[in-house]
């Protein structure tokens, strides 16, 4: 029997110029965006409910950000990972709307020079991805990297970002 206790997870699906978007949230917090073959995608829970009126702020706000009208979010978050993994993804906030930086730069401002292969990792389990923008992050040499929802996406939110960054 399920505890009664757990939030219901409310989920939702938004179209965007990258592909449908799966949104989830409890208790009113974003907890993950998912892309269609997505790496390490999640599948909303058993139970899960639609409720697209707890994801119309984070539905206007992509909408803008894909505008080019929007280079920052304001969405209530709960993401779940290690210490280390909410650090990165901390920081991945911190990289200026339109530009990059590499994953050794990422793992220096997390406070651990050595550990860039740690921060891709914890870079590709970030939960949501385009809010948290992971796109931003590429390989010391300039070449783009990997990218959980697929490298056209990333050139796609690169490209974006670019064209709308003056």
């Amino acid at each position: 029997m399920p505890d009664t206790l757990d939030p219901i997870t409310q989920v939702t699906t938004v179209d965007s110029p990258i592909g449908p978007l799966t949104l989830m949230a409890r208790d009113g917090q974003l907890t993950h965006l998912v892309m269609e073959d997505q790496a390490h995608a999640v599948t909303p829970p058993p139970g899960s409910q639609r409720d697209d009126d707890v994801f119309a702020k984070v539905a206007i706000q992509l909408d803008e950000y894909f505008a080019g009208e929007r280079r920052d979010f304001d969405v209530a978050m709960t993401l779940e990972g290690t210490d280390f993994q909410r650090r990165v993804w901390a920081q991945l906030c911190a990289i200026p709307y339109g530009e990059t930086i590499s994953y050794g730069e990422l793992a220096r401002r997390v406070g651990n020079p050595n550990a860039a292969r740690a921060v891709g990792l914890a870079n590709g389990r970030n939960p949501v991805a385009v809010i948290v923008p992971c796109h931003r992050v590429i390989a010391a040499d300039g070449t783009l990297g990997g990218y959980g929802g697929g490298m056209a996406r990333k050139v796609h939110l690169l490209d974006l970002e670019r064209a709308h960054r003056s």
